[in-house]
């Protein structure tokens, strides 16, 4: 999608995967694109409907969290687009563990214990439950790559004060429990995931998208604890099928590293997973809606000025 301007816009933001649009610097606009990122890197294909269900699995998984902590949405005029407040973002990422995988177990297996200064139990396997979630925040990076962070610097470096972090602690370790419950409903586990916080007339407010593919990772209930047992790999539902793909094709988003082609039978497979993980997460069909940009634009034209005053 080209980029847009809406009347009254006051700034534009284009991150890896999303367009956000500032109106009269009280509201944002989020337009989830087709692009799809792997190891900070945007990739040179886009993914069919992937950014329709990532804005509406967004916007489902904020409307079941909302008695947990106010979030920024009021609406989702078009099936990729989202229209909320914009609030003073935290510039830390919130990452909520429950299992061992991912960036964690890469620490893990290298020998280290330590993790954004959280002490990892001994003998642990890779995608074990630790005892109970554990939080490993990142910085925000503007650029490249997210940088894992202590939360005494966080403090430290004024990124939040100290009731700030324990407030939003609070919040990241109730939404990770209400995503798992709504993901056990449906026969899955919520391995990891990330939140983003900002403040809104004094008040921490959850923002961004939450739940996702994009940030966070699934494994199948079914058969879990049997796969753990005999050392197998977990079926999980997540981006992390794409970055394996790439690490197999020596791609790690390393200078002087090359993207490997992306064939449109590759491209389709991805498409697919990322439906199949809004149907297994949501229990409900993905209905495709390809919105002819004029109409896109128009209906969020109409939610600005139905939200402006």
């Amino acid at each position: 999608m080209a980029r847009l301007q809406f009347p009254q816009q006051t700034a534009f933001y284009q991150g890896k995967v999303r367009d956000v649009y500032t109106i009269d610097n009280t509201l944002l606009v989020m337009i989830a694109s087709d692009r799809i990122s792997a190891f900070d890197v945007i990739l040179p294909k886009t993914i069919p409907f992937k950014g329709q269900v990532l804005n509406q699995l967004s916007a489902f998984m904020l409307s079941q969290t909302r008695d947990i902590c106010p979030n920024w949405l009021m609406e989702s005029p078009a099936p990729n687009a989202s229209i909320g407040f914009k609030c003073q973002p935290f510039k830390v990422e919130v990452v909520v563990r429950g299992n061992l995988c991912g960036h964690a177990w890469r620490t893990y297996s290298s020998g280290q214990r330590m993790l954004c200064g959280v002490l990892m139990p001994d003998g642990l396997k890779e995608n074990d439950f630790f005892p109970q979630p554990i939080i490993t925040p990142s910085t925000k990076a503007e650029e490249g790559h997210d940088e894992d962070i202590t939360v005494e610097d966080i403090l430290r470096q004024g990124l939040t004060t100290a009731d700030e972090w324990q407030q939003i602690e609070k919040y990241a370790l109730q939404l990770f429990q209400r995503g798992n419950d709504l993901a056990r409903k449906q026969g899955l586990i919520l391995a990891d995931t990330k939140y983003e916080f900002g403040k809104r007339n004094g008040e921490i407010v959850l923002m961004d998208e939450i739940h996702t593919p994009d940030s966070s990772r699934y494994f199948y209930a079914e058969g879990f604890e049997a796969r753990q047992s005999k050392g197998e790999k977990q079926k999980q539902l997540s981006k992390e099928f794409v970055r394996e793909w790439l690490i197999a094709n020596e791609f790690m988003g390393k200078e002087g590293q090359t993207v490997p082609e992306m064939t449109e039978e590759w491209i389709q497979t991805i498409s697919k997973r990322y439906i199949e993980l809004f149907e297994a997460v949501t229990g409900q069909s993905f209905n495709p809606e390809p919105l002819a940009e004029e109409e896109t634009y128009q209906r969020i034209v109409d939610a600005i000025n139905k939200h402006k005053h």
